[in-house]
C-alpha cells in the first residue's frame, strides 16, 4: 500500500493537505483531508468585555475580517437587546457587500482562475497568477481591479481595508458622507463590467470541463443560506433554511437563536476542522453545504435584476438544485454581481445618509448570537457573558466548517475518479486540490472547538495495518 501527500494545498486561504492511499493495484483506498492549523479565539477571549469581541475576532482572518466583524456586532446586539438605527443596518449590509466582492474576485480570478483559464494540465510553473498575468493580462488585470475595487468600499466606509473598528456594537461609529457614496456610485459601473465579463467567461468555459462537474463531487447533499421572508437571497440578514438535495424545504425561518436545535458539531481525529451536521438526520448522515452553491439552491430569486436573469439562466441549465460542486464557481460569480447591484441599491436609498448610526446599551440579555453569510457561507458567533458583560464562554461556526464533510468527501471521489494505475500526474493530483479551490476554503477562519480535541495515535505497518493506537 502507498501514500501519497499533498502539501501544502496551494491557491487557498491558509494550510492544509490530503492524503491519499493507494491499495495494491493502484487504486484509491481512502483519503483524508487534514486542516493542520488551530485558532483557538473561543479559549483566549473568555473574560473579555463583549464590546471588544469586534474588533478581537476580526483578527481570526485578514480575507473575510468583515464578516466576523458583523456576525460579532450581531450577537453583541442580541446582548444588549437593541436594534441598530435603519441608516446603520444598511451601512453593515453596504460593507458586506464590498467584502463579498473583493473576495469572490480573489477566488475565481486569481485563485481557480489559472485552472480554469490555463488548464488543470498546464504546465506547473506557469500554472499560478504571474502564468496568468503573462498570457491572460486582461483577464488577470479585471481580477485585481475588481478585488481593489471592494477593498476600496470597505476603506471608504470603514477608514480601513482590513480590520476596520468602524462597525460597532449597535450600529456604526459614523455616518456616511454623500461624498463617499457618490465616490462609490462612480466606481460600479466598471466594478459590474467586470463581474459580467467573468461570467461569461465562465459560462464559456464550462462546456470544456464535463468531467469536472461529475468528478469534483455531484453526491446529493441538504445545502443551507439565508433568506428573506419572500425566500429571497439575503447576505447580511435574514434567516436560515435547509432544503433537501431534491430543494425541499426541510426547515424555514430559522434565527441564530435556534441554530443548536437543527445544527450539531463534531470533531474528527485527524483534522482541526470540526465537521458540522443536521441534527435530525444526525452524523455523519446530516452531511449539507454551505456557500454560493447553497444560497442558489435555497432562495427562490436574488432579487436584483441583472443576477435575477443569470440566476434563473443558471438553474434553467442546470436544474433546480444543482449538486456538481464545480458550479461554485460559476454560483460564485452571480453572486458578486448581486454583491455590486445591491450596493448600488442601498447607495440609492436616501436613508442611507442618515446621521443616527448607533444604538446605545449595556448589557440586557446574558447570552447573544450573531449570523451572517460569510463569501464561503453560513457564520455564527454565540457569546454567553456575566452580569458584568465579559465573555464566559463562546462558540464559532465558520462556513469552512459546514461544509467539512462535504468536501473530505468530495475529494474522495475526486480522487478515486482521476487516481488509478501506476502513473500519478500533476494534472490527476491538481484537480484533487481543485476541488477544496471550488469551494474557497478559509481555513485560517475556520479551525474553532466547541470542546477539547482528542489526540488520535496511530501505528502503522508498511501495509497500513494498525499495529498499535493510543486516543487521549
Amino acid at each position: 500500500m502507498k501514500t501519497i501527500v499533498i502539501d501544502p494545498v496551494t491557491r487557498i486561504e491558509g494550510h492544509a493537505k490530503i492524503t491519499i492511499r493507494l491499495d495494491d493495484e493502484g487504486g484509491v483506498a481512502d483519503t483524508r483531508f487534514h486542516v493542520t492549523q488551530f485558532r483557538g479565539f473561543e479559549k483566549f477571549t473568555e473574560g473579555r468585555p463583549y464590546y471588544e469581541m469586534p474588533s478581537i475576532t476580526a483578527r481570526i482572518c485578514g480575507i473575510c475580517p468583515i464578516s466576523h466583524l458583523l456576525a460579532s456586532v450581531k450577537a453583541c446586539d442580541a446582548i444588549m437587546a437593541i436594534k441598530p438605527p435603519p441608516a446603520a443596518a444598511k451601512l453593515r449590509e453596504l460593507l458586506h457587500c464590498g467584502q463579498i466582492t473583493q473576495s469572490h474576485a480573489l477566488s475565481f480570478f486569481l485563485l481557480s482562475g489559472p485552472d480554469i483559464v490555463l488548464g488543470f494540465d498546464s504546465d506547473p510553473a506557469t500554472r499560478n497568477m504571474v502564468g496568468l498575468i503573462d498570457k491572460y493580462p486582461d483577464i488577470a488585470k479585471d481580477g485585481i481591479a475588481l478585488r481593489k475595487f471592494g477593498q476600496q468600499v470597505i476603506a471608504l466606509l470603514a477608514g480601513e481595508r482590513i480590520h476596520p473598528s468602524w462597525t460597532v456594537p449597535g450600529g456604526v461609529n459614523s455616518p456616511l458622507k454623500a461624498s463617499v457614496r457618490d465616490e462609490i456610485l462612480a466606481g460600479l459601473p466598471a466594478a459590474k463590467k467586470i463581474a459580467k465579463s467573468g461570467l461569461a467567461l465562465l459560462k464559456r468555459a464550462v462546456d470544456d470541463f464535463e468531467e469536472e462537474m461529475t468528478a469534483f463531487g455531484s453526491m446529493a447533499t441538504m445545502h443551507a443560506g439565508l433568506v428573506d421572508r419572500n425566500g429571497d437571497l439575503q447576505l447580511y440578514d435574514g434567516d436560515l433554511r435547509f432544503v433537501s438535495a431534491n430543494g425541499e424545504i426541510a426547515v424555514d425561518r430559522m434565527t441564530g437563536a435556534d441554530y443548536q436545535q437543527y445544527i450539531g458539531e463534531a470533531t474528527v481525529p485527524d483534522s482541526f476542522l470540526k465537521a458540522p451536521y443536521f441534527k435530525p438526520l444526525g452524523y455523519p448522515e446530516g452531511a449539507y453545504r454551505v456557500g454560493p452553491l447553497a444560497r442558489l439552491n435555497v432562495a427562490a430569486r436574488c432579487a436584483t435584476e441583472e443576477s435575477d436573469k443569470e440566476f434563473f439562466e443558471y438553474h434553467q441549465r442546470f436544474g433546480k438544485t444543482p449538486q456538481s460542486t464545480f458550479l461554485y464557481h460559476y454560483a460564485r460569480l452571480i453572486e458578486l454581481l448581486y454583491a455590486l447591484e445591491r450596493m448600488e441599491a442601498l447607495l440609492n436609498d436616501p436613508i442611507i445618509l442618515d446621521r443616527h448610526v448607533r444604538a446605545q446599551a449595556g448589557v440586557n440579555a446574558l447570552e447573544g448570537i450573531g449570523m451572517v453569510e460569510a463569501p464561503r457561507g453560513v457564520l455564527l458567533h454565540h457569546y454567553k457573558v456575566n452580569e458584568d458583560g465579559a465573555i464566559v464562554w463562546a462558540n464559532l461556526i465558520v462556513a469552512t466548517g459546514h461544509n467539512n464533510i462535504a468536501i473530505s468527501r468530495n475529494v474522495k471521489e475526486c480522487a478515486t475518479h482521476y487516481i488509478s494505475g501506476k502513473k500519478i500526474t500533476d494534472g490527476m493530483l491538481n484537480r484533487v486540490q481543485g476541488v477544496l479551490r471550488a469551494y474557497d476554503p478559509c481555513l485560517s477562519c475556520s479551525t474553532h472547538a466547541s470542546n477539547s480535541y482528542a489526540l488520535d495515535v496511530r501505528l502503522l505497518d508498511t501495509d497500513g495495518s494498525v499495529l498499535d493506537s493510543r486516543r487521549t
